[in-house]
């Protein structure tokens, strides 16, 4: 049957509603007055139509999903002007995506684009609670829609289409920003059967990742597609389903026609699939092959998924300001449902009076659950806002951190007992981060170290030499060349159980990806409420003082994008023995509570082993045994004793201001205390205020820019101690990148500042 589009002007009765009243009102006219012939009902098991590979009874049910993907849209649609409902990005058009639901598995993940509603009623078909009976999609939603802390998949916090048993991760409203770590769960499955750890999915599982086509121009989705065509390649297992939705319009910026087939079906290692996305008897078939295939090849398979987009945006897109009503009509006549009905009516599987009557039932019940819902709490104070943001439970960590129950494998790794590391001499920062790697790996099979150059090479600094040639290719590494990779990666890695050590070459280049870790990593455990978490040990080659070399991208001294991340941990030491017990506490904590971590590692410190004197070796550390850990946010204090002046700093800041000190000793006659903070999120505001008030002076140095750097934190930790009026400078640096050669000492903290610092100071009045 030819679909005929609400003719232009729209008919009196249709004036003053607006664009999802119409589809209401035009379902339910189409229906009533449809007038074309019936069949003989088909059996459940057999053909809804002719040729069709959907049979009845899967396709009753997938009517049935739709019908409540759309109801849910109304009924947000109506409710959010009673403030009832929250969100209304819906998924009108789009529910054809149920047909990918009901034909993958509740145990494949699945990162999902937000019109994602008919996927997610015809996912809880998979899953029935202890007694049979199938779980409710419909007070599910409603719950998310109403922000109800008795959501079960953010706790209120976002509207998410997410759960934790039918294996779908939340997702915000993500803009193509979940394809790398979709890719990366799905690299990630074939990686844990072949280190041989035990999933927490069956070994086929393929990952589901569903985006708009306006999303695949992205820069973050391009990225994923470059990076699953470029392990395909290499005849590397990677099983996602890429599932584009393509409704031909981005909020208002129209897809240019045949785009998307253009851009994809002709791409190498990419196997493409077009199923009409509009059509439920259709386009099963092709949705069918295109799944099939994914599992069966265990390839990137790209899904064209021909949908509508209806009733605008959002509920706050008057679609009606900017796009002709003839082309609305247009698009609305070609709704999803009404071919639904069309087949429900031509097979003889449904009368009008029995569609009727379920949308209608499914109206009721969807209006019902969100009033229900609102009926429900919602977060009400801050710590029910920010409990699952980043949860610490201090002595499993530390227990964790110092456990020892893998002697064996830790002398076989470092070649036997008389070469484990704390028999050795004292050894430099970078030696040091090398062996406790070495430690890690053998504490935690699970443990994957990757990134550029990290493999045979060892890094560009060879910390991690020698960790592939003992604990295999498989466990370390190089990636391809792209930081989002890398991240997203990481976080695949970590949703399947394994413990990811991704490397980023330079501070600098962590900017290129930081969403991964902001918008993505870090956020997972907040938006799941607790349920999903992204445990990881990012390390970074970060900060100056390379003697000007490689200028800003080798000198990135940025740390300021990384410490507004919510729940991130960022540890950042300045000498080895500090970096060992640094990295089993978070290593620790991101296997007890999940934690996502930064460690910052100064480059510029790495081969250091003198202090004051060419030859004094005092920079030099000994290898602490496994049984020791730091506590987060544990500083180190120099000098503790001493009152006259603080100097808190950290990283490459700590031998200067040590040296600084003997200078201010012998200048000004003080006893000088240096804290290295050690831990840069959180910082520790107590320990900041405790030494800033038993000490008469303090200064911060901070080899970060003077906006926005650690610094600035430090400062206001002092100050709302209540120490506003101690005499205090900061010793930062300048407000500009890093430039080659000697110029960068231009910009950067040195001795001759902290010592000038403390000479301003000495003029100041000590406060008690």
């Amino acid at each position: 049957m030819t679909f005929q589009p609400v003719p232009d002007p729209i008919p009196a009765r249709m004036r003053g509603l607006n664009r999802a009243e119409i589809c209401d009102v035009n379902f339910q006219e189409f229906v009533r007055g449809w007038q074309g012939r019936t069949g003989a009902a088909p059996a459940p098991d057999e053909p809804v139509l002719a040729g069709s590979a959907l049979d009845a009874r899967g396709f009753r049910e997938l009517f049935e999903s739709q019908l409540i993907s759309r109801h849910l849209d109304l009924m947000a649609r109506v409710l959010r002007v009673q403030n009832k409902v929250f969100y209304t990005i819906g998924s009108s058009g789009h529910e054809g995506n149920a047909m990918v639901a009901r034909l993958t598995r509740h145990t494949d993940p699945a990162f999902l684009h937000y019109r994602s509603g008919g996927f997610m009623a015809e996912r809880f078909r998979k899953l029935s609670d202890a007694d049979g009976k199938l779980r409710d999609p419909v007070m599910d939603s409603a719950l998310s829609f109403a922000a109800s802390k008795d959501d079960p998949a953010s706790g209120g916090r976002h509207k998410v289409w997410g759960s934790k048993p039918l294996w779908v991760l939340p997702q915000t409203s993500t803009i193509a920003s979940h394809l790398p770590k979709a890719l990366g769960t799905a690299i990630a499955i074939e990686q844990g059967r072949r280190i041989g750890h035990a999933l927490p999915v069956p070994e086929d599982s393929i990952v589901v990742c569903s985006f708009g086509d306006a999303s695949a121009n992205h820069a973050t989705a391009q990225t994923a597609f470059n990076t699953a065509a470029w392990t395909a390649y290499q005849r590397l297992p990677a099983p996602v389903l890429f599932v584009c939705e393509d409704n031909g319009i981005g909020i208002s910026v129209k897809t240019p026609d045949g785009w998307i087939a253009r851009s994809f079906a002709q791409r190498q290692d990419l196997d493409y699939f077009f199923a009409d996305g509009l059509d439920l008897a259709a386009g099963y078939g092709d949705v069918q092959r295109g799944v099939e295939h994914c599992r069966r090849t265990r390839r990137p398979t790209f899904l064209h998924l021909h949908t509508a987009r209806l009733m605008g945006h959002a509920g706050t897109d008057f679609e009606i300001e900017w796009r002709a009503l003839a082309e609305l009509c247009a698009v609305e006549a070609g709704d999803p449902l009404l071919r639904s009905a069309t087949i429900a009516l031509e097979s003889g599987l449904m009368s009008q009076d029995e569609i009727l009557a379920l949308y209608e039932d499914t109206r009721k019940r969807c209006f019902a659950a969100a009033e229900d819902a609102d009926r429900r709490p919602r977060l009400s104070t801050l710590d029910e806002v920010t409990a699952p943001l980043a949860p610490y439970t201090p002595d499993a960590v530390r227990a964790e951190a110092t456990r020892t129950d893998y002697d064996a494998r830790r002398i076989a790794a470092f070649g036997g007992e008389e070469k484990l590391p704390e028999r050795l001499p004292p050894r430099h920062l970078a030696i040091q981060i090398n062996n406790a790697l070495h430690d890690l790996f053998a504490k935690y099979p699970e443990a994957l170290l990757f990134g550029e150059d990290v493999a045979q090479k060892g890094g560009v600094y060879t910390v991690t030499k020698g960790l592939q040639k003992a604990f295999g290719a498989r466990r370390v590494f190089n990636t391809l060349l792209d930081e989002t990779t890398i991240l997203g990666l990481a976080q695949g890695f970590a949703n399947m159980g394994m413990l990811p050590l991704p490397e980023i070459q330079y501070l600098a280049y962590f900017h290129n990806a930081c969403d991964q870790i902001r918008g993505e990593a870090a956020s997972l455990q907040f938006f799941s409420n607790g349920q999903y978490r992204n445990p990881m040990v990012m390390r970074i080659a970060s900060l100056g003082y390379q003697r000007g070399f490689g200028g800003h991208f080798h000198n990135d001294n940025s740390v300021t994008a990384l410490r507004d991340i919510p729940g991130l941990v960022i540890g950042c030491p300045s000498r080895g023995d500090d970096a060992a017990m640094m990295l089993r506490t978070l290593a620790a904590l991101a296997k007890v509570d999940g934690r996502v971590c930064a460690f910052l590692e100064p480059i510029a410190l790495y081969m250091a082993k003198d202090l004051f004197d060419a030859g004094d070796g005092e920079w030099l550390t000994s290898y602490p045994p496994p049984d020791q850990a730091l506590v987060l946010g544990e500083e180190r204090v120099y000098g503790a004793d001493a009152s006259d002046l603080a100097i808190l700093t950290f990283g490459n800041g700590v031998p200067m201001s040590l040296r600084a000190a003997r200078a201010i000793e012998a200048a000004q006659g003080w006893r000088v205390r240096v804290v290295d903070l050690r831990w840069l999120l959180p910082l520790n505001e107590a320990a900041i205020a405790r030494h800033a008030g038993e000490c008469a002076r303090v200064i911060v140095v901070d080899e970060g820019r003077r906006s926005a750097g650690v610094g600035e934190g430090i400062v206001t930790a002092i100050v709302e101690a209540g120490l506003g009026d101690k005499p205090l400078r900061r010793v930062v640096g300048a407000d500009t990148f890093t430039p080659l050669a000697g110029a960068a000492f231009l910009v950067i903290p040195s001795e001759q500042e902290i010592v000038a610092a403390a000479a301003g100071l000495a003029t100041a009045t000590p406060t008690s």
